[in-house]
Order: C-alpha cells, then sequence, then structure tokens
C-alpha cells in the first residue's frame, strides 16, 4: 500500500521531480507526464498544472504545444539551478572533513525595512551552511566559504555594506553558546532522528512504491542542508546523527533508484512517444 503522506507542497515537489528523473535524462516530457507522477505523490491535477506553469513564469521551464498537448523542457536556467541543488543535495555530508579552527565571520547589516532583500539573504547563506548568531552577523566553520559568501553578497548589490573575516576563536565566550544561538540544533537533531525512523528500515517492492519512496526520502534530505552547518566533531558534545542519517539517504536512494526510474519510464510510456 502507498504511504502518500506527509509530502511537500505541488511546486516542491514538482522541483524533486524534475531534479530526479527529467534532468538526468535530459529529454522534454509531455504534461500527462509530470500530472500522474504528481498524482501519484497526492498532488490533485488543478495544483499539478497550476505548478507547472509557475515554474515556467519562473524560468525554469519552457512549453511547446503539440496540438492539444504541451510538451516541457528545463531551460538553460533550470538545468543550472537543478546542478546546483543535486551538487549540494548529494554532495552533503558525503565526506567528513577536517576542521583547521577557523571561522568565517560576515557582518552584513541590512534595514528592518528592506524584509524582502534580509530574506533573500538568508535564504543564499542558509543555503551554504551559514547561521546567524545576531542581527546582521553570519558565522560558519568552513572558512573556505569566503568566495562562494562573496559571489552571494554581491549578486544582492550588498558589497558596500559588508565585511568578512576568517580566523580563530580567541577565548573569549563559550563556542556552545554561539552555536546554540547560530543555529537550532535541538530541532535539526530531532528532524534527523524522525527522518531515520521513516526511511532507515523502509522498504519499497514494488516500482511505483520505489518511486513514491524516492521522491519522499529526496523531499525530506534536501532540507537539511539548509538547516544543519554540518559542525566538525570537535564542536559536538555527543553522538551527533547526521552521518548516520547521510549513510542512510545515500543507501536507499542507490536501493530505490532502478525501480523508481522504471516507475518513471511507465509514466512516459503511458503519454506516449516524444515528437
Amino acid at each position: 500500500m502507498l504511504r502518500v503522506t506527509q509530502l511537500g507542497s505541488a511546486r516542491s515537489l514538482l522541483l524533486t521531480v524534475l531534479g530526479e528523473f527529467v534532468h538526468p535524462n535530459g529529454s522534454p516530457v509531455w504534461t500527462a507526464t509530470l500530472v500522474d507522477a504528481l498524482q501519484v505523490l497526492g498532488v490533485e491535477e488543478k495544483a499539478a498544472r497550476q505548478a507547472l506553469t509557475r515554474t515556467a513564469a519562473e524560468g525554469m521551464l519552457t512549453s511547446e504545444r503539440h496540438g492539444r498537448r504541451v510538451l516541457w523542457s528545463l531551460t538553460p536556467q533550470g538545468h543550472a539551478l537543478l546542478e546546483e541543488g543535486t551538487r549540494r543535495i548529494y554532495g552533503f555530508m558525503r565526506e567528513r572533513r577536517p576542521w583547521d579552527g577557523r571561522w568565517l565571520v560576515v557582518s552584513v547589516p541590512i534595514p528592518e525595512t528592506q524584509r524582502q532583500l534580509r530574506h533573500r539573504l538568508r535564504t543564499r547563506l542558509s543555503w551554504l551552511g551559514l547561521g546567524s548568531p545576531t542581527s546582521g552577523l553570519w558565522i560558519a566553520t568552513d572558512a573556505t566559504k569566503a568566495d562562494e559568501v562573496q559571489a552571494v553578497v554581491r549578486d544582492l548589490g550588498l558589497a558596500d555594506l559588508a565585511f568578512a573575516w576568517t580566523g580563530s576563536a580567541s577565548g573569549l565566550g563559550e563556542e556552545g553558546r554561539l552555536l546554540a544561538e547560530a543555529w537550532d540544533l535541538e530541532e535539526v537533531e530531532d528532524r534527523y532522528v524522525a527522518f531515520l525512523s521513516d526511511f532507515e528500515i523502509r522498504i519499497a517492492p514494488t516500482d511505483l512504491e520505489a518511486f513514491l519512496a524516492q521522491v519522499q526520502l529526496i523531499e525530506e534530505w534536501r532540507r537539511f542542508p539548509f538547516l544543519d552547518p554540518d559542525l566538525p566533531a570537535e564542536l559536538l558534545d555527543h553522538d551527533w546523527p547526521g552521518p548516520r542519517a547521510a549513510s542512510t539517504f545515500h543507501e536507499q536512494h542507490a536501493r530505490w533508484h532502478r525501480p523508481a526510474q522504471a516507475a518513471w519510464r511507465s509514466f512516459a510510456e503511458a503519454a506516449g512517444p516524444l515528437p
């Protein structure tokens, strides 16, 4: 029996399907293929079509009409965004890196009135693994991300407001308190425990169940790069469940890959051949 519970929004699920099944294959896809796949995931047809229209309006998809049917293709922007997301999602916590003791500290003061700009900055710096212990200040334990942070700041037009530096802690103040103020590590740990409970021993005996399980797996895992700063072991005071969850993600993804792809091909075949 399919377990269609606790799935994300129609657009989030569409992006996962595009990233996992459309982008790697490099072929256009009929509307019916995407609608059928999303219906298996609990998305009604109207919501699926709205998600397609919205994603196209954002420049990620382009459409081509063939009679009464529509064929969708990823744009160069769509390919680039999904490729970046794939690298981040599948590379996250893949290997434990040694820590040289250096911190990256970034100061970007933005007035409270510019909420949209503050949100965009928060989204992009969180994606890079930075946390904010206080307003306008961002930190990371990976000093090598300085160039990526600089690119984000410049892209948002904030270079004239920002300062950044790297170095070791001076010994003033407790690092544990700094971490607690920058990230909600208790919530992250609870999410890891829930992830392990949902997926560590889950089985998917049919192609359709593997497709559903694969999408649910990715939907849950893709959130962790935003939430978990991937702290070095030296800063963790107990057995952190992140590495165990990462192993579960990669093992289950590999286990479900072939049957999930087979289910996807069945959606595509049911919609008919491509022109």
